[in-house]
């Protein structure tokens, strides 16, 4: 079992930046691949970002197109959290951002397959113009 829990989420304007965090326990992040999704209200979720890391070390990261260049995934494996920093934000940021977990997620999810053993709450990001 894992268990994630976002944070940071808030209310900001527009060419604001946030951070989201998304603690996991239960489990070391290395096993999974970890992602972020978004959904706004009256949209289905959508992927937005993950992280994959491999046996070697290296990681591999994928970004929906809408928000590539804005958001940077990165993760810190010795505190089991995984981030997703977001730069000038844009009303059609506002959504609540859910983080997940999947050993088969990565290229899955950025090909449109969104299923996920674990998904935190979600944090709620709105912005204003």
């Amino acid at each position: 079992q894992v268990q994630l829990v976002e944070s940071g989420g808030g209310a900001v304007q527009a060419g604001g930046s946030l951070r989201l965090s998304c603690a996991a326990s239960g489990r070391t992040l290395s096993r999974y691949a970890m992602g972020w999704f978004r959904q706004a209200p009256g949209k289905e979720r959508e992927f937005v970002a993950a992280i994959r890391w491999t046996a070697y070390n290296t990681y591999y990261t994928y970004y929906a197109d809408s928000v590539k260049g804005r958001f940077t995934i990165s993760s810190d494996n010795a505190k089991n959290t995984v981030y997703l920093q977001i730069l000038s934000l844009k009303p059609e940021d506002t959504a609540v951002y859910y983080c997940a977990a999947d050993p088969r997620g990565g290229s899955m999810w950025s090909q449109g397959d969104l299923r996920s053993d674990y998904w935190g709450q979600g944090t709620q990001v709105t912005v204003s113009s």
